[in-house]
Formats: structure tokens, sequence, C-alpha cells
């Protein structure tokens, strides 16, 4: 069994694709390695197809004619997103980004695979839409931080959402990396740090934030 299988395997349509589907979609799904830093894919690339992520840790955003991205969500370690196949999905009518955060490997099922399997699979089709319709919720999540939140709400729930999710008060990052996910410039979220440092609410020390008082940070919200 080549190394990829396992995780074909576990795509929810799998077992309703005929022998000859399944050997296609092994025979033409790669495996592809990212270095951190890494574009994955620009609108100025192919259509990507479907990805699923193997190990670490992809953005995906979108960028305004003047140059200012927007952070939309994040594909972890064992989720799967489509809405760089905008090929394939004739509804999609802007496009994305998606780089590595971490060093990632990616297993990707190209769209010569994808797009007949969805013409003529409802069980493919149906994934497609539901996984689209998920990461358009993340999407319009994020649009509404932008809109409705005031920036130090927007830091809150980005220092609040970083700590549950890897179970620690202690998060690894930067200025800059805040600014980048809560689509903000730097020295904003500098001068907001600063404050909340201030005030008790966290500990800055290069490079790691420290949550003090959770409660505190949870009331602005």
């Amino acid at each position: 069994m080549t190394e990829h299988v396992k995780y074909l395997e576990t795509l929810p349509f799998f077992n309703h694709l005929s022998e000859d589907e399944k050997q296609s979609l092994i025979s033409f799904s790669t495996l592809q390695k990212y270095p951190k830093g890494t574009l994955i894919h620009t609108p100025d690339d192919t259509c990507l197809g479907l990805v699923i992520v193997i190990q670490g840790n992809v953005r995906v955003f979108m960028v305004s004619e003047e140059g200012k991205e927007i952070t939309l969500y994040h594909i972890h370690q064992d989720e799967i997103d489509v809405l760089s196949a905008s090929c394939v999905v004739n509804q999609i009518t802007f496009d994305t980004e998606l780089i590595a955060k971490e060093d990632s490997v990616l297993l990707v099922v190209p769209v010569t695979i994808l797009s007949p399997l969805k013409d003529s699979n409802i069980y493919v089709r149906s994934f497609i839409y539901e996984t689209l319709a998920e990461h358009f919720s993340d999407a319009v999540w994020a649009f509404q931080q932008i809109l409705f939140l005031k920036m130090d709400q927007r830091i809150a729930t980005y220092l609040l959402d970083a700590s549950n999710e890897t179970g620690s008060l202690s998060i690894h990052t930067t200025h800059e990396e805040i600014a980048e996910e809560i689509n903000s410039a730097r020295e904003v979220v500098a001068r907001i740090m600063k404050h909340f440092q201030e005030d008790g609410y966290i500990e800055m020390k290069r490079g790691v934030i420290t949550i003090i008082d959770k409660k505190k940070l949870m009331k602005l919200l």
C-alpha cells in the first residue's frame, strides 16, 4: 500500500467510488512537501484541487488590489480544503492564496481527477459542497471580526483561541504574526498588547505571550 492511500481511504466518499475511480484517485494523488513560508497556491497558478493537510499548518488568505492581506482561516493537520479549486466549483468567484505557516506535507487530489468525480458522483459532489460551506463559515467569521469587533476585542479573541487550541496559557507568537492573523498593522497590535500587559492581562517576553488573567480578557468580549 502506498503511503498516501490510508489518507484517501478516510475521505467520506471513498467507499462510494467504483474500483476504477478508486485506482485513478490513488494513482494521480500526490504527497507534496512545502517548507515554512512557501506560497502553495496563488491566483496565477493552475487550479490546485482538493487538499488534505497531512502535517503542518496552512494559512488561507485573500489579497486586495492594494496588496493588503486578509486571513480567512487555517487548515490544520487532517483537515481538508477545496476553496482553491475554483475551476472545479463554478460558484467560487474570488481567489484565495495558500501559504505554509509551518513545514507542511499536503496530499493533493488534482482537478483532472476531482472534476469528473464531482460531475459523476453525488457523494463526491456533496462532500465538496459541505467542505465549502464549512470554510465559508470560517471566512464569514473573519469578516465579522473585521467589521464588528474593536481591535482590543479581536486581539483578545485571537489570544483566547490560541490558548484553547494549544491547551496552554503561553502562546509562541509575535506582534507581526498576530497582526497577520487579525488583519491589522503590527504597530496597532504592539500598542494594544502593551496596554494589556500594563493592565495585568498578559506578560510578554521575546516570542512568547503568557495570559495572566484569562477572565479579564474574556470580559472584553
